[in-house]
């Protein structure tokens, strides 16, 4: 579960640069910005359900702080 999180952030990170190397090279001609930022979205509702769902099933142990 934990390489599942990490390549979900890792996945985040890189179409966020991607939105902001479209948004800074097309200079508002084209829709590519928009549709990576859309995936960001996406990507990081998915990797919040993966982790709500993670933690009903219990497959994240209880930690002792």
């Amino acid at each position: 579960m934990r390489y599942v999180v990490i390549g979900m952030l890792v996945l985040i990170v890189a179409s966020l640069f991607s939105g902001l190397f479209f948004m800074l090279g097309d200079r508002g001609r084209t829709d590519r910005a928009v549709r990576a930022l859309t995936i960001r979205v996406a990507l990081s509702i998915t990797l919040f359900l993966i982790l709500m769902g993670g933690y009903w099933l219990g497959l994240f142990p209880d930690s002792k702080l």
